[in-house]
């Protein structure tokens, strides 16, 4: 079994202390029972989140993009005289 990397067990603990923060302030618990409880599923958590980290040296399968297409353009025949600028009269 290949060791853990540093993005894995930063993950991963954030993920168990951010939640089983989240969960006793949410729960408002005070029992023992329900603490042991919360811990569990806090470490479930935080287990599944950083086996699920991608590992560097594997690569998703790569998605395949559609090639670029050229952009439209209105077909003017190369004899057609080139339109004249449009000359507006100052206001007097």
């Amino acid at each position: 079994m290949p060791r853990p990397t540093a993005a894995q067990l930063a993950y991963g603990s954030c993920t168990v202390i951010f939640s089983t923060l989240a969960m006793l302030l949410l729960s408002q618990t005070s029992s023992g029972a329900g603490i042991a409880v919360i811990s569990v599923a806090a470490l479930a958590l935080g287990l599944l989140v950083a086996m699920t980290v991608p590992l560097p040296g594997k690569r998703p399968a790569a998605v395949e993009q559609p090639a670029p297409q050229e952009p439209l353009r209105a077909s003017v025949p190369a004899s057609a005289p080139a339109p004249e600028p449009v000359r507006e009269r100052a206001a007097s």
